[in-house]
């Protein structure tokens, strides 16, 4: 068994010398690499653990085994210590198999409505509460980076920055856990708006990017974006602001197009929406890479049309159902004020099992 894990051994190489860097104190005049690092040291931290638990599981073992003839007391702590060995083995198979790099990063997600009007709107914004709520639950910070509200207090669209505090394990990160939201999440209840009581069906898209912690990270040539300042503008688009301070970033070579006007200030503007245009940026990286190395999962649907939903909410019955993993509960008022863990975790597991799946194959 010790043949099979070998591919360990450059892991703990690479953890010794990341460990010997953070210990320089010069490494952290360099925020962004020292959070790189940081994040890298803490991925590897659970192989680490994991590899010394298992060798001290194969230590005990061999010496009951081999003080087993002489004592029998020795021989009588065999099987437990077999069970502690394949329970320490499974654990570091299952940490080895390849995670997402981009884990422990924090995130940018956005929440679009789509069909359905002022409704679509409206759920938009029941969106962005359930996961400002569950972010506070967990202890993350959240900020609204950019909204364009309605008139009856929905969103057109909204962009919030959801960020860990201080080091975490990768498997806690922003990004571990809100990557499986992205996509369409469709709605059936009786609009305020609706006087026959009768069920509406309405859907909202969302979007979720890795944050970029070092702007050198991806490459943006100034050259390739078109800057156009305009005047903010509040719901139903009356003006909110007199001066130019809105800013519309396009990214010629991609298409992608960012608009931010929730800040004072152009330059506020100009920077959030760089922070914007770089998370989505290194999204299509990544998924460009993952489509060439025929490795791209369909998580996250683009186009906001209720035929491609990844989750219900369906009000009359109280009722979540994510379509993608089976999960289904009746306490859809209990998700919406935050309580959104059990339906990320049933992602997880399914994703987890899918991996494992495919190491074994």
């Amino acid at each position: 068994m010790a043949e099979a894990f070998g591919a360990v051994q450059p892991m703990l190489d690479e953890y010794a010398d990341i460990e010997s860097q953070l210990a320089d104190p010069g490494v952290h005049a360099d925020a962004a690499r020292a959070r790189t690092l940081g994040r890298r040291f803490a991925e590897l931290g659970r192989v680490v653990a994991a590899h010394r638990s298992w060798e001290q599981a194969t230590s005990d073992l061999d010496a009951a085994r081999e003080m087993a003839d002489a004592d029998p007391e020795f021989a009588a702590e065999v099987p437990a210590l077999e069970a502690v060995l394949e329970e320490a083995t499974e654990r570091l198979r299952t940490i080895l198999i390849p995670r997402d790099p981009d884990d422990a990063r924090d995130v940018i997600l956005e929440v679009k409505a789509g069909e359905g009007g002022d409704e679509s709107a409206l759920f938009a914004a029941d969106l962005l509460k359930m996961y400002l709520k569950f972010a506070e639950s967990v202890g993350w910070s959240a900020h609204v980076i950019d909204a364009t509200e309605t008139e009856l207090g929905g969103y057109k669209d909204v962009t919030v920055a959801l960020k860990a505090k201080g080091a975490v394990e990768p498997e806690n990160g922003v990004w571990a856990r809100l990557k499986y939201e992205g996509g369409v999440h469709r709605v059936q209840r009786v609009p305020a708006t609706e006087s026959q009581g009768r069920i509406h069906t309405s859907a909202a898209g969302v979007l979720v990017h890795p944050e970029v912690d070092d702007v050198t990270e991806v490459e943006i040539n100034p050259n390739d974006l078109r800057i156009d300042v305009y005047r903010s503008s509040g719901p139903g688009g009356q003006s909110v602001n007199t001066t130019d301070s809105a800013v519309r970033i396009t990214h010629e070579p991609t298409g992608i197009v960012v608009s931010c006007q929730n800040e004072k200030s152009q330059l506020q503007n100009k920077e959030s929406a760089m922070r914007i245009l770089r998370a989505r940026l290194l999204a299509e990286a990544r998924a460009a890479a993952a489509a060439e190395a025929q490795d791209l999962r369909q998580s996250q649907v683009r186009t906001v049309d209720r035929s491609e939903r990844i989750r219900t909410y369906n009000f009359p019955e109280n009722r979540i159902a994510d379509h993608r993993t089976g999960y289904k509960a009746y306490n859809l008022d209990q998700v919406l004020a935050g309580d959104l863990g059990p339906v990320i975790q049933s992602a997880i597991d399914a994703d987890e099992e899918a991996r494992l799946a495919n190491a074994d194959s």
